[in-house]
């Protein structure tokens, strides 16, 4: 077991910091072996306080050299250890200078500055610039920057730090150096530093105060021609905010670097925004559909934070969701707007509901606004940026676009250039509104997903409709009691031709708000009750229309209520939950009926139902496609946890009979639909295109299913393709439906067209981490050994290991709980390379409870990673909160 156990820090223990740092001068030498750090700090005793100590954040660092005010310091006037630099009896006014080495070729945890193949790159939220030098590493101390940096003139031509470069010249020994001068102040983890042999792509914005901003991205010279659609989507995400937010860039220049070794997506640097490759790079012929909406939506994402994150920033990393939920919110409306609303909402709904539903249900459930942590890198989880989000989109439904924009305005120009809290965004809201955000602050400190069990009552002889709302929430660790939220409850009611007009009991008659077929209702007790009137006929509610708030919604609704939802509501959001529910129904009597003994036979109506959104061809194909893609297994997964625990093999096999069943109903309609979504023009990722070519491949999917002569169009449609979408859909349908020979044949020719490019290859190993036929893990094994994996890269890691165990359930669950061995193994590997990947990894060996037939090898499995003598703090917290 470990010697001592790392400690948890608590948002209750805030206090702010003893000493400012005003002003940092940074010098880097960059070589290859090692690099030096000259840091000079301003440090200034913070109004108020009386103290002469101060403890600086440092971790493996070497320090060289030390003074104060130009006097180099002896023993015994500091204190080094493994984590800080402590001095005593300092003036309310002082500049220290050190010197310190550090490795960035050794950092395998890509925290601090650390080498990207032949790029020197940093990566600093949430804590590593105390890997670089002594500093306050904590968001509340913000510093304007100035930065120097020394390399190889033939090596690294390319330096690159935040802010204006304000000089360059020439040194000895082919060497050369830049300056780069910020004059925004801002906390450390927004530093960031570049050093390489890069090529850039360059265009100019035209602000809406006139001012003409330099953007590059910078790339390997191979990538060049991959950068367009990034840089389109950064033009149009900068005018969006003008006009959305009114919120202008306010540098000269914008810089982007793409990285292929990068622990997260990409990172908000001030006017140096670092990106995975993943996240930048695009072209038709190594990018999906999915992956254009990726880039898009990360570009404008990494953007928005210029101001809802680096202008005004979180005063502690408690409150990440200020910054992080806050421009979730405002990419998922820039996406929104740029595409289909129904859809992006669908897509938003899905990832709350399978992923975040689930963190709120296990043991690291926590509040947006977390109490507590061991390690902060371990929170940077859905709850805080998609539930953030959530919690966000409910404050602009229940003030309005006009209120929501005031409110933001007002939290802008209130806190400019500080470092603030969620409550001091909510106070803007309501300060600038007029409506009491009192008790919806709970949704900040509350855990858990809430649930409202509703019910309707119709009364013919009175014409009324009461709809009765309960609202509870599941006990959390740490929270076994709940309070009531604000909850808005976007509604409609259905009738035979259509949806009726809302007149609320209490409203005037004749009012606004009377003449319409939409109502948002706000719950905000435990029961409540809201009454209809001049309902003429029994209606069907159409609840959490557009997916107003992050809860689950229990309504006894029967199948041909949830068919007349899916066929005739007005709202998309609406219509697709209708038939996933109808699907849940479907599939769950297809699983009791093979846990019975049954034959299995699929609900007639569902397959109706899917045969009218089939013929119907005035519904956008995306969102067609959208509502014929069954719940996924791990949603089922999801689901069942809260019945009994899931049964891997059951849900897996209810989903591959109930595909046959539909493809062997509809086949005719589905090739019908294949045919009439084929794309022929030239590709173009756009919507129109996407959602035909969405469409398509999912008709294409479900037609494999009936045997050799349908698998046969996805071999024709391999060879064809000219774009990723199509050419993967191909090649996935070929992989799981094909014969062996045909498998191995279109995987080993797909691997050598595309060999050279790295971000196809991830995708290739993705495919095969997740295929269902044959030995799972032995293929996982086998890709591990092949010459394009390594441990080293996340990217690498995620795409092989964390598919298999997030997105392959029969070949994770196994019943000889060699999967789970697995990746503990690959956890304890990474535990000592890079603790963040492992923590991250760890995930599925969480869910132990959920899955009754692994349940004890899961257990067994943390038990033994428990009981490493070495373990990180980061894979600490998970490992020791999932067992408690």
């Amino acid at each position: 077991m470990r010697d001592a156990q790392p400690k948890a820090i608590y948002l209750k223990n805030y206090q702010p910091p003893e000493y400012l740092i005003p002003e940092t001068r940074l010098h880097f030498e960059l070589h290859e072996e090692f690099a030096l750090v000259h840091a000079t700090l301003r440090l200034a005793r913070r109004p108020g306080s009386s103290a002469t100590s101060l403890r600086l954040h440092g971790e493996d660092l070497e320090l060289l050299a030390i003074a104060l005010n130009g006097r180099a310091l002896v023993d015994g006037e500091y204190a080094v250890d493994d984590a800080s630099l402590t001095l005593t009896g300092l003036a309310e006014t002082v500049e220290l200078q050190t010197t310190t080495r550090i490795r960035p070729q050794d950092n395998t945890a890509l925290e601090g500055l650390y080498k990207s193949r032949a790029m020197f790159c940093t990566q600093c939220e949430a804590e590593g610039f105390r890997k670089i030098t002594y500093f306050l590493d904590r968001p509340d101390v913000m510093s304007v920057f100035s930065v120097t940096i020394d390399a190889d003139l033939e090596r690294y031509p390319v330096l690159l730090s935040n802010g204006n470069r304000t000089a360059q010249s020439g040194l000895a020994d082919a060497r050369h150096r830049v300056v780069w001068e910020d004059p925004f102040p801002k906390p450390a983890y927004l530093f960031a530093l570049v050093a390489g042999d890069l090529a850039r792509v360059e265009d100019t914005f035209t602000t809406m105060s006139g001012r003409s901003v330099v953007l590059r991205i910078y790339v390997e010279e191979k990538d060049l021609g991959k950068c367009d659609h990034a840089m389109q989507s950064l033009k149009h995400a900068m005018r969006w905010d003008e006009e959305v937010y009114g919120r202008e860039y306010d540098l000269d220049i914008f810089n982007i670097v793409a990285v292929d070794d990068f622990n997260m997506g990409a990172m908000e640097n001030k006017s140096l925004n670092i990106f995975n490759t993943s996240c930048i790079l695009a072209s038709p012929e190594t990018t999906t559909d999915v992956g254009f909406e990726r880039v898009e939506s990360i570009v404008a994402h990494e953007y928005f934070h210029n101001w809802s994150g680096n202008r005004v920033t979180c005063r502690d990393w408690f409150q990440l969701s200020l910054k992080e939920g806050f421009t979730v919110f405002r990419d998922a409306e820039f996406s929104a707007d740029r595409g289909a609303r129904d859809l992006k909402r669908i897509e938003d709904a899905t990832l709350l509901r399978t992923a975040q539903f689930a963190e709120d249900g296990g043991p690291m459930a926590h509040p947006v606004r977390p109490d507590s942590f061991i390690e902060i890198s371990n929170f940077y989880t859905l709850t805080v940026y998609e539930k953030g989000a959530a919690v966000v989109r409910m404050i602009h439904t229940l003030l309005g676009p006009e209120r929501f924009r005031a409110g933001s305005d007002l939290y802008f120009e209130r806190h400019d250039g500080q470092a603030v809290t969620c409550d001091d965004f909510v106070d803007a809201m309501q300060d600038s509104s007029g409506v009491d955000l009192s008790q919806f602050r709970r949704w900040y400190s509350q855990a858990g997903t809430p649930e409202l069990a509703i019910s309707g009552e119709y009364d013919a002889d009175a014409r009324t409709f009461a709809l009765h709302v309960t609202q509870s929430c599941p006990a959390t660790p740490g929270q076994p009691d709940k309070l009531p939220l604000v909850i808005p409850l976007a509604m409609g009611l259905l009738g035979d031709a259509g949806n009726l007009r809302l007149q609320l009991q209490g409203e005037p008659a004749g009012s606004e708000l009377a003449d319409n077929t939409h109502r948002v209702l706000e719950v905000n007790a435990a029961e409540q009750s809201f009454l209809f009137t001049d309902v003429p006929e029994k209606p069907v509610p159409s609840l959490l229309r557009g997916f107003s708030a992050p809860v689950r919604v229990r309504y006894d609704f029967s199948r041909e209520d949830l068919c007349a939802l899916m066929m005739r509501d007005g709202d998309g959001f609406a219509r697709w939950d209708a038939g996933q529910q109808l699907m849940v129904q479907a599939l769950g009597n297809l699983q009791t009926q093979r846990r019975d003994g049954e034959a299995l036979a699929l609900d007639p109506l569902l397959v109706d139902a899917l045969g009218g959104l089939l013929r119907d061809e005035q519904l956008e194909p995306a969102v067609a496609a959208a509502m014929l893609a069954l719940p996924g297994e791990n949603t089922l997964a999801e689901l069942a946890s809260h019945a009994g625990g899931a049964d891997v093999e059951g849900i897996h096999a209810a989903r591959e009979h109930a595909r046959g069943a539909i493809a062997g109903a509809l086949g005719d309609e589905l090739a019908g639909v294949y045919r009439r979504c084929r794309v022929s023009e030239e590709y173009a990722p756009v919507g129109e295109q996407i959602g035909r070519r969405t469409l398509a491949n999912v008709c294409l999917s479900y037609l494999a299913t009936l045997g050799e002569a349908q698998v046969a169009l996805a071999a024709t449609q391999l060879e064809a393709a000219d774009n990723l979408t199509d050419r993967l859909a191909a090649l996935q349908i070929l992989a799981q439906y094909g014969e062996a020979s045909q498998r191995e044949s279109a995987l080993q020719r797909f691997y050598d067209d595309w060999s050279h490019e790295t971000l196809v290859v991830n995708q290739w190993l993705q495919l095969q981490a997740m295929l269902t036929v044959g030995d799972s893990l032995e293929r996982v094994r086998a890709l591990m050994e092949h010459p394009a994996f390594t441990l080293d890269n996340p990217n690498k890691v995620r795409a092989v290991v964390g598919a298999f165990a997030s997105g392959n359930p029969t070949g994770f669950h196994r019943a000889d709980g060699a999967g789970y061995g697995f990746l503990g193994g690959i956890v304890e590997i990474l535990n000592r390379r890079n603790p963040q990947m492992a923590a991250r990894l760890l995930v599925p060996l969480t869910k132990w409870r959920n899955y009754p037939a692994g349940r004890d090898a899961m257990r067994e499995e943390l038990q033994r990673l428990a009981a490493l003598p070495d373990l990180s703090p980061d894979v600490y917290e998970v490992v020791s909160k999932s067992l408690a």
